[in-house]
């Protein structure tokens, strides 16, 4: 890796650049804003908006991978969009809502809608959403905006016995763990690889000069699109049997330990 000139850096924020007190490390913003040589990607299952406030010195710089892969904007233009069908929202909605306890986020291209629920609930929420609206008319939500993907809240934060056991899912969808408590619903071609391909596609870049970053069984697809992958020592087992090098935890600020060493054209 040494000898070679990455183009293309991408990199989850959960678990993986921020650190567990949900902050940018230091110098981050710097590092992007002087290799523009290097477009700079933020993949993550959080909202685009949300995202987006997390760099108030180099967002307009960045490129972002929005909703698990449901959506991509470089510098503020969204382009790419995936969104889901109202009848598949539907029948998405009526499978898990209320069910064993869990509730649904309709996640939007303007904003994400949701019925108010548990105090845990509703600080998680407002964690990864900065634009949220509540209502108690889902089935209106799709009606002013397209929705992009559906965000299950586990209670417990057993997200992946939960995962293990699902069964009846509705046809054309593809249900992805996003966290301890989180499990993501979006049409079956979305993921963060495939929109990091689209990307790459776009960009004229090849998988042979990106670099990718990330914690959890949601990257695993953005990571098999580049050559060089890392798993952060924090990062689920599974997703380090797929990278290629492990870094530095995201306490230890290991993306950062990573991008101060890495040669660019």
């Amino acid at each position: 890796m040494k000898d070679k000139k990455i183009r293309l850096v991408v990199t989850d924020l959960d678990g993986t650049l921020l650190n567990d007190r949900k902050e940018v490390p230091a110098g981050f913003e710097e590092w992007v804003c002087s290799h523009p040589e290097i477009r700079t990607v933020i993949a993550s299952g959080r909202q685009y908006y949300n995202m987006y406030k997390l760099f108030p010195k180099a967002a307009e710089k960045l490129v972002f991978i929005a909703d698990n892969g449901g959506l991509v904007a470089d510098r503020g233009e969204f382009i790419y969009v995936n969104t889901m069908r109202p009848e598949t929202v539907e029948a998405c909605v009526e499978r898990f809502y209320g069910k064993d306890g869990h509730s649904v986020i309709l996640c939007g291209e303007k904003s994400a809608y949701m019925k108010h629920g548990s105090p845990q609930l509703e600080k998680n929420a407002h964690m990864y959403y900065e634009r949220l609206e509540f209502t108690e008319d889902l089935a209106g939500c799709m009606v002013k905006d397209r929705i992009i993907k559906l965000a299950v809240f586990i209670e417990d934060h057993n997200a992946v016995t939960y995962y293990a056991g699902l069964q009846d899912i509705p046809d054309g969808v593809k249900v992805v763990l996003s966290g301890d408590c989180w499990l993501d619903i979006a049409n079956e071609e979305v993921s963060k690889g495939a929109a990091l391909q689209f990307l790459q596609s776009r960009c004229q870049i090849e998988p042979a000069v990106c670099m990718a970053f990330g914690d959890f069984l949601n990257d695993e697809s953005m990571m098999r699109q580049c050559a060089e992958s890392y798993a952060m020592s924090n990062a689920h087992p599974g997703l380090k049997e797929v990278a290629k090098y492990i870094a530095p935890s995201n306490e230890e600020a290991g993306v950062m330990k990573v991008l101060e060493n890495l040669r660019s054209e």
